[in-house]
């Protein structure tokens, strides 16, 4: 059975920017196939991604967080969990889970960085309903 229904995590730290995957997404994939769902921030999401891939009613989960060096604990130590958790979200449920995580190494909350990282998120969600798209062709293709 081919699905047609996507499930959409974000994180809510830096929703202003986070949010804006999720534009770039329906870019891609209509808007009504779209199942949206907010995680407190990027540590929670694999947890709710796989329990939203074994739900089995969806193509693919993607998942948007940014994850900043906030000065009080190692972000890139975040990062990585929450990557390797999305990883093994996917793995373990045979679902393809994607990941629109970024950390970048220099980030500044001023209007101009902001800027820069609204429109990446843009693109990185087209970027992810994109490869969510190509993985469903190629497997089903696997499967005829």
């Amino acid at each position: 059975m081919t699905h047609t229904r996507y499930a959409f995590i974000k994180a809510n730290w830096h929703a202003d920017i986070v949010d804006r995957a999720l534009d770039g997404f329906c870019e891609v994939i209509p808007e009504n196939q779209v199942d949206v769902f907010d995680a407190p921030g990027a540590f929670e999401m694999p947890l709710l991604a796989r329990d939203l891939a074994q739900t089995g009613r969806f193509a693919a989960v993607a998942c948007a967080a940014f994850v900043v060096d906030g000065g009080i604990y190692r972000h890139d130590f975040v990062a990585q969990s929450v990557v390797d958790g999305l990883m093994r979200a996917g793995l373990d449920s045979g679902v393809p889970v994607l990941s629109v995580s970024l950390t970048p190494h220099q980030y500044q909350e001023t209007e101009h960085h902001n800027a820069i990282y609204r429109a990446h998120f843009v693109e990185k969600g087209r970027e992810a309903a994109q490869a969510a798209l190509m993985i469903g062709k190629t497997r089903t293709s696997m499967a005829a």
